[in-house]
């Protein structure tokens, strides 16, 4: 029970929050996520345990949702929107050069652990696209001169002492 074990207060803390703690799924899932380091069946399982549910109901969510990884990622995850209406925007071509400027393949990590690279179906920014959503945050109306500037941008996070706060801090704070 890693999770129990590593947030104990963060867990109590949202719990406080939903009237039915079965409501809590989705934030602790993002806790066993940043524990475990993707959504693997154990971090699943703690999830179902701290809130008295059936595993599946847990990984059918995980399996549902783009946001939890089934295999460990990089620290941003590159989550591009490539169906029809981003297709015709110039998604495909904006994913080639994504895989291309960082050496990865649609699914792949960079060597230095810093970015993946996915693919998505609808972020609902259609008319922004081609778009990604990096960590839950949407980068819209990009071509390959913003994208340099945004690879650029966290590259300069991740080495800064002052990165943006990860989701398990956004939800730390919350619960308290």
């Amino acid at each position: 029970m890693l999770l129990q074990e590593k947030y104990p207060e963060e867990i109590k803390g949202i719990l406080a929050r939903f009237p039915n703690k079965k409501s809590a799924v989705l934030p602790l899932m993002h806790l066993a996520q940043e524990a475990y380091g993707f959504t693997s069946r154990e971090a699943m399982h703690d999830v179902a345990n701290v809130l008295d549910l059936d595993p599946t109901h847990v990984l059918s969510l995980a399996g549902f949702y783009t946001l939890y990884y089934e295999e460990p990622v990089g620290k941003y995850v590159l989550e591009v929107c490539n169906d029809l209406a981003c297709a015709l925007r110039g998604a495909d071509e904006f994913v080639e050069m994504i895989s291309r400027k960082l050496d990865i393949p649609v699914e792949g990590t960079t060597n230095d652990g810093l970015f993946t690279l996915k693919t998505v179906m609808c972020l609902a920014a259609c008319d922004r696209a081609p778009m990604l959503q990096c960590n839950l945050k949407f980068e819209e109306n990009l071509d390959e001169e913003k994208f340099d500037q945004l690879i650029s941008r966290l590259r300069a996070e991740a080495a800064s002492d002052n990165p943006e706060p990860s989701i398990v801090e956004q939800i730390s704070a919350y619960a308290k």
